[in-house]
């Protein structure tokens, strides 16, 4: 199974995106919806709120009057929390249930309108927030929800902003075009991406790196790594010391190969086995093919995500693997002449296994140098 996280600003038109994607076989669990189900006549919910909020938030039929509630919630940060503290478990909660009974072989969406404001983007192996440029949704609000312009633009500031919802993203999802360019976009982003992600997933089966093709260094590979380093360390819980953005992605200015190494830290080898079965759910199989190393190397998964190449090594914190791969790459950021020795280096073992499909010996080979105490 595959969760999937969907999130975009008011006016973006994530429905859209989510109706492609259940008819392309998605099993979507849509927060909205959910929330409207916790608050109906009869529910504990609703009962919940007229206590915090009184029955002046009912209409005439005993049903949650949602502008009355509206107008209480929206000026008050403090009401807000209230109806977020009610509202916010039980739509976890039905969420919860309908994951639970989906197939096996799913890829669950789930629609969450605030997902970035609720922090909750790191739960998921994969986050995809539909975008559209702000003045565009105001446009899509006024005309087609009927809002004035001065209530859109307010709905949209209380909102996180773009560079905030690009932070979490894996995918962004351009919606600013006509309906039939975006489903296009989500028929090529299910094909490329989500149904060999899930089939990876269900065999145990990272993602295929193939041969090492060096490519110049991607300002972006930090915030990337960044985002992968969160969803690492949520998955590990209490028993994690911290994750590390290492190897030749985290040294600007150093050719490599578009595969982000992490380095995840813990206690003792014990502890590595607890993490295990948490990292696969979060979309790192164990790699069955990681030579074994027994310097602090626990074990090493590979992101089973055909786009996002990545490795989470598992490291005793404070072993010689764990010190070795820090001291590397803060020697290679600040040590010019290091830096052009190593990618020469990786450049020669690059082409020697350019036909290689197994990127461990390009690997193992680089290693060469990292050993060489004149390298």
């Amino acid at each position: 199974m595959l969760r999937t996280g969907l999130t975009g600003g008011i006016g973006a038109g994530k429905s859209t995106v989510a109706t492609r994607l259940v008819e392309r076989g998605a099993v979507l669990v849509d927060s909205d919806v959910i929330a409207r189900e916790v608050v109906e006549p009869g529910t504990a919910g609703l009962a919940a709120i007229v206590e915090a909020f009184g029955r002046d938030v009912l209409d005439a039929d005993g049903r949650l009057d949602r502008p009355a509630l509206a107008a209480v919630v929206f000026a008050d940060a403090g009401a807000r929390r209230t109806l977020d503290g009610i509202v916010h478990p039980l739509v976890r909660a039905r969420s919860d249930e309908i994951v639970a009974a989906a197939p096996a072989d799913a890829i669950v969406v789930q629609d969450i309108p605030l997902l970035v404001e609720g922090g909750m983007a790191p739960a998921f192996p994969l986050v995809v927030v539909v975008g559209v440029d702000a003045e565009e949704r105001v446009r899509r609000l006024v005309s087609a929800r009927g809002m004035s312009e001065q209530d859109a633009r307010a709905r949209i500031a209380a909102q996180a902003d773009d560079e905030q919802r690009r932070a979490v993203a894996d995918v962004w999802l351009d919606n600013s075009g006509e309906p039939d360019d975006t489903r296009r976009r989500v028929d090529a982003l299910w094909d490329g991406r989500l149904a060999g992600f899930e089939e990876n997933l269900r065999t145990g089966r990272p993602a295929a790196d193939g041969p090492p093709l060096l490519v110049e260094h991607d300002p972006d590979w930090a915030a990337q790594a960044h985002r992968l380093a969160e969803r690492v360390a949520v998955a590990a819980g209490g028993p994690g010391r911290g994750v590390e953005h290492v190897g030749s992605t985290a040294v600007p200015g150093l050719p490599a190969r578009d595969v982000l190494d992490l380095q995840l830290a813990v206690e003792s080898p014990a502890d590595a086995g607890t993490v295990t079965d948490a990292l696969v759910a979060a979309g790192f199989p164990v790699d069955p093919a990681a030579p074994e190393e027994t310097t602090g190397t626990v074990r090493v998964h590979r992101s089973a995500d055909p786009g996002r190449a990545a490795v989470v090594a598992v490291r005793v914190h404070g072993s010689p693997a764990w010190r070795q791969a820090i001291e590397l790459r803060d020697r290679l950021r600040a040590d010019p002449t290091a830096r052009a020795g190593y990618a020469a280096h990786k450049r020669a073992a690059a082409e020697r296994h350019a036909d290689d499909p197994d990127s461990h010996n390009y690997r193992a080979c680089t290693a060469e140098w990292r050993s060489d105490p004149n390298g």
